[in-house]
């Protein structure tokens, strides 16, 4: 056995533990990813319009990693309390840990860490998820944890989140969460056009996506709180304290994220009405003072061209000719007429 280790050889130990949400984790990799290619790009831009690009990626990048990260982040509803609890059923020894409930679109996670984290000569360090998204069955995850014998803090929270709990948590939750999804999932297709339409010569209608990206978060934020808010207070007590929950930092930073969305913008509509040339520049598209086509920022519309006027077009110019073939044109123009007296 010593070959290897403590380990006994037919059985495997424990699992490792990620330190975060895999999910989340492949996320953040992915616009990382993306933001470090820009960086690189970002030398082979010249002037002020390096900075003006490198503002525009940041902000892009920020807006659509948020909106992805909270549609997975378990910390929409969150609370975590210290307190002396039972650990397991038909026992009586208690033990001080920290308990801890994040509540997501998906689901709910509950943690358990004991204090210190060797007691009963047990490690105690839980973190277990129960998700009702589609297609899954919230009831049949509390029935498995039952058979696993997890502690009993885990267990009563979990068990107050169950379709039969006379708190009503499950109905409430699932539909806020589903609805608070479908928004998010609205919002981050309208953050895709947004860019497709920035990048082109339609910044009004790229500012309408901007601002339809953050309506839709806010409007994912209303569901989310209406919903919530019309269950009824449902106490959760463990051991010798009460755990409250308050909403976590996703649902916060999805609210700055789609108020600076609705205030970019209203500030792109300001300012092509006031300086739509100025707004052409910051995107790095030709102003059209040099182009025969003009575009009309009064009319409000960036896809009908309007003609330069005649005042603007040059003036044509005299081109002073030759005697000899001044000559020659009068001739073709004004022939003799033939002499016909005899």
């Amino acid at each position: 056995m010593a070959a290897f280790g403590h380990t006994f050889p037919f059985y495997t130990g424990l699992k490792p533990i990620f330190p975060m949400d895999t999910t989340l984790a492949v996320l953040i990799v992915i616009f990382l990813t993306a933001l470090i290619t820009f960086i690189i790009i970002l030398p082979g831009i010249r002037g002020k319009m390096r900075l003006f690009w490198l503002l525009r990626v940041l902000t892009s990048l920020f807006i659509g990693a948020v909106i992805l990260a909270v549609n997975f982040s378990s910390e929409w509803f969150v609370g975590q309390v210290s307190t002396n609890t039972s650990y397991k059923a038909f026992s009586s020894k208690w033990i001080s840990a920290d308990v801890g409930l994040q509540v997501g679109l998906g689901g709910v996670n509950i943690t358990l860490t004991g204090i210190p984290v060797e007691q009963l000569n047990e490690t105690i360090n839980y973190n277990e998820e129960f998700t009702w998204r589609l297609g899954e069955n919230y009831a049949e995850k509390y029935a498995k944890a039952l058979e696993k014998g997890l502690p009993d803090p885990v267990l009563y929270l979990a068990e107050k989140f169950t379709p039969n709990s006379p708190c009503g948590l499950h109905g409430q939750y699932r539909l806020a969460g589903h609805y608070t999804s479908v928004m998010l999932w609205v919002a981050f297709f309208c953050w895709l056009l947004a860019n497709v339409m920035l990048s082109m010569p339609v910044l009004v209608y790229g500012g309408h996506m901007l601002l339809a990206t953050g309506i839709f978060q806010l409007l994912g934020l209303l569901f989310f709180s209406t919903a919530t808010s019309l269950t009824p207070l449902c106490h959760l007590h463990l051991g010798t304290a009460t755990l409250h929950t308050c909403h976590g930092s996703a649902f916060w930073i999805t609210l700055t994220t789609g108020l600076l969305c609705v205030l970019l913008s209203l500030a792109m509509a300001v300012a092509h009405r006031i300086q739509p040339q100025r707004l052409k520049a910051f995107f790095n598209q030709s102003s059209g003072e040099d182009s025969a086509l003009d575009w009309n920022p009064e009319e409000g519309r960036l896809l009908s061209p309007r003609y330069r006027s005649t005042a603007e077009s040059p003036e044509p110019q005299d081109i002073p000719l030759s005697e000899a073939s001044s000559e020659a044109c009068c001739k073709k123009e004004h022939p003799r007429e033939p002499d016909c007296t005899l």
